[in-house]
């Protein structure tokens, strides 16, 4: 099915922070952005203080962080509150003898001790590496094990549950500092513990090239790798924030995200900080209600959340989003996986805003490509490249993977070729190694270019479109079919939900595609329905479209929300499903 592009109005361009994308990708410098930022007052660059510190002259009784509690109590925490905080964990980490470099890892939910270790450790010139709370304790041991964590921050229940019992099998877990009152066995309460530092530190002068953040990400072998990153990442975190996000001085800005994945670190605690607006956290789980409560109560004006979320929104009727007064909001984002066109229209009629995909990964650190406030929004687009980041889609070979030769790679240039996302390095947020994995990396280059591991196709006018990971694509009959493109297809159905595709195996074809679907309520699942859908989906994929349709009533997600495929898989084909719950996949 062929969406309509979505224009947008000259007075919404004019009123953006991209008014000319053409012209200012022509004449975009990183080096002219970086006076944007202060910089240390002795030199060198830190993210906390680009982040907070430099705010609090000018406007440290402003609201940083709003944080909304589980009773729907909102809590608002000044620029200078939150650097005086920071600044005390800083120094506690001093007192304890952590020295720079070393890694301290966060698993705490939505709370304000999570902002505080952040920006604290970071001062204090730690690498800070974030764990999702939801993890299970042989999760949390590899990755604690692996990036050798020097301090762990936590909450009391979730040290019991999932540390306690593997702490042993972590040799470099010196100090763990649980949120609260009251010390346990082997722990330190952090809340007395802070009110014994001082309210001032000096703030550690870190480089640009020095370490600040150790991502975990696990790929396609299921082994967590670390991708590390820099304190020059806050450069591209700033900048695009200004772009992709479009924030404005006087925002009031919410990423769902939860800080345990990179898109809630990057942008749900350091790029809404560094342009100084108020930025809002909600304990609460996922509910529809709820979120378009804080939607309205906070008056939120730019919104950042996940494909699948809004697939559960979708599920609850446009007519409730009509319930709330949400006339603040100018601008909703979405990353986390593709966004299926069906969603970027129903923002149009739900909330009378389109909803704007973009596109990154953990290693690239910030977004690369996006559809912007301003230009046309073409539904199912990943968009076009950020200014300052060059892309490509580069011949593969029959692994589905970028086709290199003495160790470079060839760009396509005809409009709607299909090949390897690339991208040329050199922006600030890239990933600078995996953690202890030379080799790793090294492979992840070819000459100039980081290779994504992303299919995807650039259509006439620079859009890029996502066809689907290099391990997902599915080669059936002589054709290479993308996942998500038959998803999508499937999903502009009206008694269509949700839905996953694999490749079965078939002597014939090599791979027959399968689709897993869930379905709308007052749709009941049936023959009918089931011959429908195979019609419906011929008529738009022709020769790649589903040969079997299965019914369920839900789809397994790894832990930040994609549906997993290989799961789906190793079910249908009698495999050992091994343990899924360490699956993040791209950002």
């Amino acid at each position: 099915m062929a969406w309509t592009p979505i224009p947008k109005p000259r007075a919404v361009r004019e009123a953006t922070n991209l008014v000319d994308y053409a012209r200012t990708r022509a004449g975009f410098s990183w080096t002219a952005e970086r006076a944007a930022l202060s910089g240390l007052p002795g030199g060198g660059l830190n993210i906390a203080y680009e982040a907070v510190d430099r705010h609090v002259s000018e406007h440290g009784d402003r609201v940083a962080l709003r944080w909304v509690d589980r009773h729907d109590v909102a809590h608002d925490y000044t620029y200078a509150e939150l650097a005086e905080r920071a600044n005390r964990f800083a120094g506690l980490l001093r007192r304890l003898g952590v020295a720079p470099g070393e890694r301290v890892f966060t698993l705490l939910g939505r709370v304000p001790e999570l902002y505080v270790a952040v920006l604290g450790a970071l001062k204090a010139g730690c690498v800070v590496s974030p764990l999702f709370s939801a993890f299970g304790p042989e999760p949390v041991r590899q990755r604690l094990r692996i990036g050798e964590a020097s301090v762990l921050v936590t909450a009391p229940q979730l040290y019991r549950r999932k540390v306690a019992a593997i702490r042993d099998s972590v040799p470099a877990l010196r100090h763990v500092l649980v949120t609260g009152d009251e010390d346990g066995p082997g722990t330190l309460a952090l809340a007395p513990a802070l009110a014994a530092e001082a309210p001032s530190f000096d703030i550690e002068p870190t480089a640009p090239e020095d370490p600040a953040l150790l991502h975990f990400t696990s790929g396609t072998t299921g082994t967590p790798k670390g991708a590390v990153h820099v304190h020059e990442a806050v450069l591209a975190h700033y900048v695009t924030a200004k772009y992709a996000l479009d924030l404005h001085p006087g925002d009031v800005f919410w990423c769902t995200a939860d800080p345990g994945w990179v898109t809630g670190m990057s942008y749900g605690v350091i790029a809404p900080l560094t342009h100084g607006l108020t930025l809002v956290s909600d304990e609460g789980d996922f509910d529809a209600r709820r979120w378009y409560s804080v939607l309205a109560a906070q008056r939120v004006s730019v919104w950042y959340t996940a494909p699948t979320a809004l697939r559960m929104l979708m599920r609850q009727g446009a007519d409730l989003a009509r319930q709330y007064d949400l006339s603040a909001l100018r601008f909703v984002a979405s990353v986390g996986e593709p966004l299926n066109p069906e969603a970027v229209v129903w923002g149009q009629d739900a909330l009378g805003l389109p909803v704007h995909d973009n596109w990154w990964q953990t290693e690239t650190g910030a977004i690369m490509i996006s559809n912007f406030a301003g230009e046309e929004v073409r539904p199912g687009s990943m968009g076009l490249p950020l200014p300052g980041i060059d892309a490509c889609v580069v011949l593969r070979g029959e692994d589905g993977r970028a086709l290199v030769r003495h160790g470079e790679v060839t760009p396509l240039t005809d409009p709607g070729a299909e090949g390897e996302l690339a991208l040329r390095r050199g922006w600030p947020s890239m990933f600078r190694g995996y953690w202890r994995d030379p080799a790793r990396y090294a492979k992840s280059f070819a000459g100039e270019w980081y290779l994504t591991g992303d299919i995807a196709r650039r259509d006439a006018d620079g859009y890029y479109w996502f066809v689907g990971r290099a391990d997902d694509v599915i080669k059936s009959a002589g054709h290479l079919v993308g996942p998500f493109e038959v998803e999508s297809a499937l999903m502009a159905h009206p008694a269509v939900a949700e839905a996953g595709v694999i490749g079965k195996p078939d002597p014939v074809a090599g791979e027959l595609v399968k689709a897993f679907v869930t379905l709308h309520e007052g749709y009941p699942p049936g023959e009918a329905l089931e011959l429908e859908l195979l019609a419906f989906g011929r008529k738009a994929l022709g020769a790649v479209a589903p040969k079997e349709i299965e019914f369920r009533q839900s789809l397994p997600h790894t832990r930040s929300g994609k549906v997993l495929r290989r799961l789906l898989k190793a079910r249908e084909l009698g495999l050992p499903e091994g343990d899924v719950s360490t699956l993040e996949g791209a950002s």
